[in-house]
């Protein structure tokens, strides 16, 4: 279901999207997103994904949800083994925007995920006030690394009514993203994007490290700021 007046999907409407995808082979990955999907039932959610893995050209199921971290005990067995797609990838994306977010129950959940064969990635959402500072956005990340979780999607906040004191400056996202670099695992790196309204989609907004000069030489920039040639001058 997509914003808070809809309903879910009706039998009909769900067989209509998934005829759609049968019928257009230049589809390689379907998204299940919502609402969240994993607060469907077992029963439910294996019938999706079974219904996917009989479409060939689908090699791709990704699952995106908060559910790992703020009801971990609905990953039972029973829904793990519901998630595994036969000859597809399926991964699974959490939505997670602070480490307090990852309690002991959270990481148990994602580890019964990762350790039967399902990876993870994340997304998180850049918040004022809440992870907006270079340790507690560094500590998210660390801390999804540490569960064997990608770091994927840092968003910037969406231009949703009655979030505007949640959203940071672009300017400010980006620096952020600069005293990330350098200073944490290249795993522990997001890129930072921004989806662009009416329906463009997703553009990397991350800070440029690249100029170059009068005569086309490339000059890169460090983490600690400092301008570097490429090649490097004789």
């Amino acid at each position: 279901m997509i914003g808070p007046a809809a309903a879910p999907l009706t039998p009909k409407q769900l067989d209509s999207a998934l005829d759609y995808i049968a019928a257009h082979p230049e589809i390689w990955e379907v998204v299940l997103t919502g609402g969240d999907p994993l607060v469907l039932s077992a029963r439910r959610v294996k019938q999706v994904i079974s219904r996917l893995t009989a479409i060939a050209h689908i090699k791709v199921i990704r699952v995106h949800s908060r559910v790992p971290a703020v009801e971990p005990t609905r990953i039972t067995p029973e829904l793990v083994r519901a998630l595994k797609a036969k000859g597809k990838a399926t991964y699974v994306v959490l939505h997670a925007n602070h480490a307090r977010e990852l309690t002991e129950a959270a990481r148990e959940a994602c580890a019964r995920l990762v350790d039967a064969g399902i990876p993870m990635l994340s997304q998180s959402v850049l918040l004022a006030g809440v992870n907006d500072d270079p340790q507690t956005l560094g500590a998210l990340m660390r801390a999804l690394v540490e569960c064997r979780i990608k770091p994927y999607y840092l968003h910037h906040g969406d231009l949703a009514p009655g979030t505007s004191h949640l959203r940071t400056s672009i300017e400010h996202g980006q620096d952020l993203m600069r005293a990330l670099r350098g200073r944490l695992s290249g795993l522990c790196q997001p890129t930072y994007v921004l989806d662009i309204p009416g329906g463009h989609g997703k553009a990397p907004i991350g800070p440029n490290y690249l100029s170059r000069d009068g005569a086309g030489c490339a000059r890169i920039e460090d983490f600690n700021g400092r301008s570097h040639f490429y090649p490097p001058e004789a």
